[in-house]
Parts: structure tokens; C-alpha cells; sequence
């Protein structure tokens, strides 16, 4: 179905879903791509090893989708990008940011998300159907990327509000029968405390390896002792919710799919609500599995967890695939199978849509600047081949990492790269003195530092509380959130200074860009206009060989006089990423080659078989658009005006989303 109805066969359809998408699929997009299946098996995983403090991750991003939706989001859709390092290069100018940050990003996706949410689906699949761990990756696999390759965004979208519907049914049920098991919260408060393993008599362990912990119902946690300690998990946990939320590649493309801001501000919201979820539907019911499964989620001695689970750091990964298989009947554990693997392949389909599309526009034109559309479409499908097979080859790391805790993995090598991001792009949006040098540099040396205790800690291994390790205190003895505010700071440092040292940027390059400039209407020089070739611009635009590219000189209302007829063949191909553009005489005289008098008739439809299946169906008709109508296109796609009366409904609902999340955080506190 995706295959017949996603408008896959542009850049901008492949990409960004041609901006028609509305609110109630934004949202639930933007919760199924966050939900993976390593949140299941993380969050259940860290819930029944610590408690409820992991399920402020999940509560801190209340607010933050108010900031993606109210704040960052309109700068983009102003600037007018497809891509996060595109916006960079708009607001910075140069390449070396761009390309830093799409190579970063993908190594995060690749460390952070595809390997972990591929190691989490393992585990579920290894618990429940006996199968070779990477044998079930292999398949779970090549059904996630065939309709990932074959559809695009709209296909992405569209599948990720199916399955975030079965992920709440399916979930909702067995926190239904894991609380009636322990009889209700009471219960679940009473006998969590009592959840202590059978230890050895001749293992001699701290105690505090596998008692549960005093605080283990408290949100807020001591700052020394604390395992997730307050001031990191309101600070730290900040700055990398920025970094995840309003400047990652797989959250923003879904906004930017949006057909206006009110529907980008809906979409939020109700992403927001969706997020009160886990920590019932998963912090909850891990916790509950310990009560239950106590010896075998709870294991602390090295031997006995090799057996459980196949690891000598811990089990508590197996605490929700446990819950599912010993605690349901046979009809719901298939739905609970289901519901794993739907949140596996969404996860994974969104993450593979977006980095293909970081790859192929940010990296892989500035190989082939000429490449034409089909070449970069076909570039963008088989580049998700190449991130599968080195995310694969990831996971027995993942595996031993963090005491077997799969969250805190993930969320320590985010604090490790992700703050230096977050800063530059917060920087970029309200501070316009920053420049090119000093987001270069604080991007660089940022990096250094995360490198610097990412390497050493893997180098050294962090063990577990019964596995000591050798890691310097200095460097593993620091709270990763912790870190990651003291990453944070240096990068900020850093970047003012050199800024500070070197030449501003004229607010002519500025319009639309930052925050104080947003609704500026001047038209907009873009840095790099002159490393642009020049070229006249006739009537007959569209098919001559000279393309209406991203301008050297934007427009954002009337042309100056004099500059109508000017054009610039710049490398942000700003409009034809949209799918505004015609066919190109490229495709046109390739189709006539391929399907000349000569060519038998079987290849002839075995090769219009194969575009249709990707998306390259090079025939297919395009409305042809003037230049007039391509100025007013581009300005309803840079447009952030929203109708009043849904404004005020937005904000209205934004104001009641962020009250119970207050509500919530102390209630829990």
C-alpha cells in the first residue's frame, strides 16, 4: 500500500513526504520513532535494577517538544532546509560543519540507535523462539528495510501510527496483568523492596549490588549518591533532550513533513502525552517482572547471569521478554511478540529513512554534485545496506556495555558526542555573533573531550558493581550526565570565544535564521553565493539545462528590480528537494535510450519493474511549474504564519501539557 500511495519517486516525497502530513501522524510518528524496542527492554531493563529515576528520560521530554515545536521547527521550515547539517551551512556557511555533523550523526545512529534497538529485538526474539540472535536481526531486518527502500516518508509515517497503535494495546494489557499480579501500585511498592536474590553463601558481594535501593520510588535522586543523580537529570538530561529532540535528523524530518506550523505545534503535543506513557507501560512493569522473576532478572553472581542471560554483568535486559513469556497466555504473548517487533522495525525504518537522507544530500552530492535525482535516490536505498551490516557487527559491544544496562548505554554515549550538537545549534538560533570559526572549533574540541572518555572507558571497561573496574576515577568516576554538562559548557566556551575573536557575520547573511530575525522579510545573501556559477534565467527555465537551484539571493517576497532574471546553481538544491522541479532531460533522454526498438520486450519491463519498485518511475507525469509559481510555492513552504484561532488552541494545549508534566515530575519527586 505504501508502495502505491507515498509520493516516493522525488527527492522531496522520498524525503520529507511532500509536506502534506497532518498533526495526528506527526505525533504519533514522532513517538514511534523515540519508542523502539530499546526502550522496552532498556527502560523495563534499568526500572527493575534501580526504579522509577530512569523514567524521568522519558518525563523531561514534555517540555522539550514544546521547544521543537515552538522554537526550533520554525526556524527550519524559515530557513527553508531539509537536513539539520544544512541548516548549519545556511546559518555558518562552508562545508566542514556540514559534513562533520552528517558523519557524526551517523556514527550516532549507528553506536546509539540501529545497534541497540537491533540488540534489543535480539533479545526479545532469543527469549522467546530460541532462534540464533543474528539470525532473527537477518530477517527482522529485510522486512524493515523492504518497505522502507520501497516507500519513503509517507510510508514511514504511515506505518509508524499503525504500530504506535499496536505498541499501546499490547502494552496497556500486560500492565494490566503484571499490576493485578502484585496487586496493584501498593503492592508493587511493598514487595519491590522485598525483591532480593538468593546470593551464594561463598560469593562475597556488597549487599548494595542487589538490594534494591532505598530511593528506588523517587524521581530526584541525591547528587553524589544517586545513581541517576538530580542535578544530571534536570540539567544534563536537558541538554541532550535538545540534542535529541530539536536538532536530530530522525525527529525534525518528521515536523518538517508537517503541512503547517499549527499542524507541526498538534503533532507535538500530542507526542508529549503519549511520552506520560512509559514509565507505566515499561518502567513499571520491569519493576514487576524483579518482584516475580527475582533470581533470575535480579542475578548479581557472574556464573548464574551467563546462564540466564547469556551475560556476566546482569540480566535486567530480560526483565520485560521475561514478563511477556511467563506471565501471558498464548493468544496475548503473540500480541506482545508483535508489538516487540512492530516497535523494533518503526524504530529502525525511521532512523534508516533519515540517515540515508543525511547521507545522500549532505555527504554524497558533495562527492557527485552532479548527480542526478535518480542517482541520488538509488545512493540514499543502498546506503541503508551499509549501515545495517557495520550496526550488526556493534552489538556484542552494546551487549557488555554499562553493567548489561541497555539504556544507560545508550543514554552514556550520548552525553559522551551529543552535548557539543546541542550547543552549536542552540548557539546558531539565539546568540547571532556566533560564527563559522567559533562553531567549527567548539564542534571539534568538543568532540575531542567526548572522544577522549569514550575511548578510555571502553578501553578499561566500567564492570558492574560485582565486576570492579580498573577505569580511572577521574574520567569513570563522573556521572555521564554530569559529563555531558561539563561537555556542554566547554563546547559553549569555546565557541563565543573564537566567535569573539574573529569576524561576525553580517545580518544580511542572518535573515530568517535565527531567532531575533525570523519573521524578517529582506531577502537573504547566502554565504557561499559566491562559490555559485551564474547562469541567465529564460521563460523556458524548466527545460533548459540551467535549474532553479537554492539562490545565491533568496527571495522571500518581490524580487529586487533587476534581480528577477538572476539564478544561481548553488549545492543546497533547495527546491528541487521538494519535488518542485520538472524532469530532467538527464531522465528524459535515459528512459528513450533504455527502451529503444533494440531491447527485447522482457527487459524492457523487467526494468520498468525495478524503478517502480524504488521509487524511480522516471515517466511518471510532474505538473511543470513557471518561475512565478515556483516563488509562490517556496514561500508557503517557508512559511510559519498559522490560522489565529488554532494557534491559540496549540498554545492553549502546549500550556496544559507542560502543567502536568510539572504535576507528574512532582508527584514522583
Amino acid at each position: 500500500m505504501a508502495m502505491y500511495r507515498s509520493n516516493r519517486s522525488t527527492v522531496g516525497g522520498f524525503f520529507l513526504a511532500g509536506r502534506t502530513m497532518v498533526w495526528w501522524p506527526i505525533g504519533a510518528s514522532l513517538f514511534a520513532s523515540n519508542i523502539g524496542s530499546g526502550h522496552f527492554v532498556g527502560l523495563a531493563g534499568t526500572g527493575a535494577a534501580s526504579g522509577i529515576a530512569i523514567g524521568g528520560f522519558e518525563w523531561n521530554a514534555l517540555f522539550i517538544v514544546v521547544f521543537l515545536g515552538w522554537i526550533f521547527v520554525p526556524i527550519y521550515i524559515t530557513a527553508g532546509v531539509i537536513t539539520m547539517p544544512e541548516y548549519l551551512k545556511k546559518r555558518f556557511g562552508g562545508l566542514r560543519i556540514r559534513i562533520y555533523l552528517s558523519v557524526l550523526s551517523l556514527l550516532l545512529y549507528i553506536f546509539t540507535k540501529i545497534s541497540a534497538d537491533m540488540f534489543a529485538g535480539a533479545i526479545f526474539i532469543q527469549q522467546a523462539m530460541g532462534l540464533n540472535l543474528y539470525l532473527a536481526v537477518v530477517c527482522l531486518l529485510i522486512i524493515t528495510g523492504l518497505y522502507t527502500i520501497t516507500g519513503g516518508l509517507t510510508a514511514v509515517i504511515y506505518t509508524d501510527t499503525l504500530q504506535t497503535i499496536i505498541m499501546l494495546i499490547g502494552s496497556f494489557i500486560l500492565t494490566g496483568y503484571a499490576f493485578n499480579n502484585v496487586g496493584g501500585y501498593e503492592g508493587l511498592h511493598k514487595k519491590y523492596m522485598n525483591a532480593i536474590p538468593e546470593v551464594s553463601p561463598n560469593f562475597t558481594i556488597n549487599q548494595e549490588c542487589y538490594m534494591p535501593r532505598n530511593d528506588s520510588f523517587n524521581l530526584l535522586r541525591d547528587p553524589i549518591t544517586g545513581d541517576l543523580p538530580w542535578p544530571g537529570l534536570v540539567f544534563g538530561l536537558t541538554i541532550l533532550a535538545i540534542w535529541y529532540w530539536c536538532t536530530d535528523q530522525v525527529i525534525v524530518q518528521r515536523c518538517l513533513a508537517a503541512k503547517n506550523m499549527s499542524h507541526v505545534k498538534a503533532g507535538c503535543i500530542l507526542c508529549g502525552y503519549l511520552k506520560l506513557l512509559p514509565m507505566f507501560l515499561m518502567v513499571m512493569p520491569g519493576m514487576i517482572s524483579r518482584i516475580l522473576y527475582t533470581d533470575k532478572i535480579a542475578c548479581v553472581e557472574p556464573e548464574k547471569c551467563q546462564e540466564y542471560c547469556g551475560t556476566s554483568v546482569g540480566c535486567s535486559n530480560i526483565a520485560y521478554p521475561t514478563l511477556v513469556l511467563n506471565l501471558l497466555p498464548n493468544g496475548l504473548r503473540g500480541l506482545m511478540m508483535a508489538v516487540m517487533l512492530s516497535s523494533l522495525m518503526s524504530s529502525l525504518t525511521s532512523i534508516f529513512n533519515s540517515a540515508s537522507t543525511l547521507f545522500t544530500m549532505d555527504i554524497y552530492t558533495r562527492i557527485r554534485p552532479k548527480a542526478s535525482e535518480r542517482e541520488q535516490m538509488i545512493v540514499g536505498r543502498v546506503f541503508i545496506l551499509v549501515l545495517i551490516g557495520i550496526s550488526i557487527a556493534w552489538i556484542p559491544i552494546v551487549q557488555e556495555a554499562q553493567s548489561g544496562q541497555l539504556f544507560d548505554y545508550i543514554q552514556s554515549i550520548t552525553s559522551y558526542l551529543g552535548p557539543p550538537i546541542a550547543a552549536v545549534f542552540l548557539l546558531a538560533i539565539f546568540v547571532k555573533r556566533v560564527n563559522e570559526a567559533g562553531a567549527f572549533w567548539g564542534l571539534l574540541l568538543g568532540l575531542l573531550v567526548g572522544l577522549a572518555r569514550l575511548v578510555t572507558e571502553f578501553a578499561y571497561s566500567k564492570g558492574s558493581c560485582a565486576i570492579k573496574t580498573n577505569c580511572p576515577t577521574i574520567i569513570c568516576g563522573v556521572h555521564y550526565l554530569y559529563f555531558a554538562i561539563i561537555l556542554f559548557v566547554i563546547t559553549c566556551i569555546i565557541t563565543v570565544v573564537v566567535s569573539l575573536m574573529t569576524a561576525p557575520i553580517d545580518d544580511k547573511h542572518l535573515h530568517r535564521l535565527c531567532w531575533t530575525m525570523r519573521h524578517s522579510k529582506e531577502p537573504r545573501v547566502d554565504l557561499d553565493a559566491q562559490e555559485d556559477i551564474p547562469c541567465q534565467q529564460h521563460e523556458d527555465t524548466m527545460n533548459s539545462g540551467c535549474e532553479d537551484k537554492s539562490h545565491g539571493i533568496e527571495e522571500h517576497g518581490k524580487a529586487k528590480k533587476g534581480e528577477e532574471n538572476i539564478a544561481y546553481i548553488s549545492d543546497n538544491d533547495t527546491i528541487k528537494d521538494r519535488g518542485m522541479s520538472a524532469l530532467s532531460e538527464e531522465n528524459q533522454h535515459g528512459d528513450k535510450e533504455s527502451h529503444g526498438p533494440g531491447q527485447s520486450c522482457c527487459l524492457k519491463y523487467l526494468i520498468q519493474a525495478a524503478k517502480w519498485f524504488c521509487g524511480l518511475d522516471s515517466n511518471a507525469e510532474r505538473p511543470m511549474m513557471s518561475r512565478e509559481e515556483q516563488k509562490k510555492q517556496e514561500q508557503v513552504i517557508t512559511s510559519i504564519e498559522e490560522v489565529t484561532f488554532w494557534k491559540n488552541v496549540c498554545n492553549v494545549n502546549a500550556l496544559l501539557l507542560l502543567t502536568v508534566a510539572v504535576f507528574c515530575w512532582a508527584y514522583f519527586a
